[in-house]
């Protein structure tokens, strides 16, 4: 068979080799929609997919696939906002394959709460500014009192696979800890209604997929609601904030800082997100570039177990 890859694993070691046990690869990793248009146009035999959300910056929508003979799309990855699930389910009837469902491998995969947790102390300690400081010659400590984690409370939205991993995180730390998530039940720590989660925490993590409950759940209420000074820090999906309401409420000296790893709109110019020119004078902005699963450890087990589901078509 013949499998396109569109996303970078050659850095990976024995990723790219253990691909091309399963059939011929074409390794496009930095490869344009246009490029991608016409090369599945062009090439009638090419019916396996192979990508990753991080690096795509377009959807893989009818304009890709429409003239196209893709039988599967196989994402290593747990969010699928980068693939027109409708067009592709549906009038296009192809296989999406994620790791969205397979737990024995995503709960050993602690990496982008781990970076949630950075973002967290990054803004609580004002680490990047005070380098920044040291770095012109500067060595003057005021300027960067922080705040310590112990005695915080922590209110943490969405008690799946990562919310889980961030509660574990915290043990030792002496915080208080809210937890906001209707479908898991109950758990070890409090579980309360959203709008007491927000009242109440001095730290809100975002830890939901997109979907049409959560999309633009972040807005002037839910920014109001939260306490006066707190930090929101978003590793999830950046369709879950209505940016300019983050840039509102900072602006306004409400909210106290917004930490996160994804932009509402990654499949477009990132250099007209309003959100990344608000940063570059507002340090109670830090955004990394969807770096969350991006570790030598977490990608090098994912990809070879995404790449693994390969094997599973002929048996």
């Amino acid at each position: 068979m013949k499998i396109v890859c569109i996303t970078p694993i050659k850095h990976l070691d024995g990723v790219y080799e253990r691909l091309e046990q399963y059939g011929e690869v074409i390794y496009v990793p930095e490869i344009s929609k246009l490029e991608l248009i016409t090369l599945l146009s062009e090439t009638p035999d090419i019916e396996y997919l192979f990508t990753n959300p991080n690096k795509q910056d377009f959807m893989l929508d009818e304009e890709v696939l429409k003239n196209s003979n893709i039988k599967v799309i196989n994402t290593c990855s747990t969010g699928l906002n980068h693939i027109d699930l409708q067009y592709v389910l549906g009038e296009k009837n192809i296989e999406v394959w994620s790791l969205k469902e397979d737990f024995e491998l995503i709960n050993d995969l602690p990496s982008t709460a781990e970076l949630s947790f950075g973002l967290m102390m990054s803004l609580l300690r004002k680490i990047p500014e005070g380098f920044d400081s040291v770095k012109k010659g500067e060595w003057d400590y005021e300027p960067f009192i922080g705040r310590q984690v112990k005695g915080l409370t922590i209110g943490i939205v969405g008690l799946g696979r990562l919310g889980k991993i961030t509660t574990e995180l915290f043990k030792g730390w002496g915080v208080n800890i809210l937890i906001n998530d209707p479908y898991v039940g109950t758990f070890e720590y409090e579980e309360v209604k959203i709008k007491e989660l927000q009242e109440n925490s001095d730290v809100v993590f975002l830890h939901l997929h997109a979907n049409k409950e959560t999309r633009n759940m972040v807005d002037r209420e839910f920014l109001s609601n939260m306490k006066k000074g707190a930090i929101l820090i978003n590793t999830s999906r950046g369709e879950l904030v209505d940016e300019k309401e983050i840039i509102k409420s900072i602006t306004d000296e409400h909210l106290g800082g917004y930490g996160t790893d994804v932009v509402r709109d990654e499949f477009g110019n990132i250099s007209d997100s309003k959100l990344v020119e608000f940063s570059k004078e507002n340090n109670n902005v830090i955004i990394t570039p969807h770096v969350g699963g991006m570790t030598w450890e977490g990608q090098t087990k994912a990809y070879k177990w995404a790449v693994d589901k390969f094997g599973e078509i002929n048996g």
